[in-house]
């Protein structure tokens, strides 16, 4: 039950990337490549109503 409180708390280490000056939360840099993926797809998949309308 400790861990569970301690994990809410924000307590646990945090899991950091660092790159010369650059550092940055594991958690945070997941977050950030999963959008950029999306971003990526949106523009390269078609719309679903691209083929209907022409």
């Amino acid at each position: 039950m400790n861990s569970l409180l301690a994990l809410a708390a924000g307590e646990s280490p945090a899991i950091y990337l660092g790159w010369g000056d650059f550092v940055i939360q594991l958690g945070n840099f997941v977050v950030i490549v999963v959008m950029l993926v999306l971003f990526a797809l949106a523009l390269v998949l078609p719309f679903p109503a691209a083929k209907r309308r022409k």
